[in-house]
């Protein structure tokens, strides 16, 4: 048996399926129960699988509010900036960016009055040169994944 691929396989199962148990794995790629623990564990111990982690529709549960805030920062905190994003729960990313703006954060919120409140007090900090938000209307596509590109077997 061949054992080419069989991580990029392996990953796109558990995209699949990320509660699929090893015994599962094993049977749907054609390897052993051990081979799939072993490459599984190798995967998580060089932090290509970070964890395993239900998929919650924010809409279900009223945070049906997405907002999109660019932030002009200050070069020098930029590094505070990002961590005081990162420390409110309800921004699910936070990205560094180049362009007009240093960062991008996607945030949800229950109403749009608790994202108003939440900018506000962003932008108390005087290291917040200029901001900008957009409400998202439609979320076509959201918090997906791709599967990865699996060579042919030898």
């Amino acid at each position: 048996m061949t054992y080419e691929n069989l991580d990029a396989k392996l990953m796109n199962a558990l995209l699949g399926d990320g509660r699929a148990s090893l015994r599962s794995l094993a049977e749907e790629l054609d390897v052993s129960v051990t081979t799939v623990s072993n490459h599984l564990s190798d995967l998580e111990e060089e932090g290509v699988i970070e964890g395993y982690t239900p998929r919650i529709d924010y809409d279900a549960v009223g945070y049906d509010v997405t907002g999109v805030i660019q932030l002009q920062v200050e070069g020098s905190a930029l590094p505070d900036i990002t961590e005081n994003l990162c420390e409110h729960r309800q921004m699910i990313s936070v990205y560094e960016v180049t362009g007009d703006y240093d960062v991008i954060a996607i945030g949800k919120f229950k109403d749009t009055d608790g994202m108003n409140d939440q900018i506000k007090t962003l932008l108390t900090d005087p290291d917040i040169k200029a901001s900008n938000t957009s409400v998202v209307l439609n979320a076509v596509t959201e918090n997906e994944q791709f599967e990865l590109e699996v060579g042919e077997d030898a």
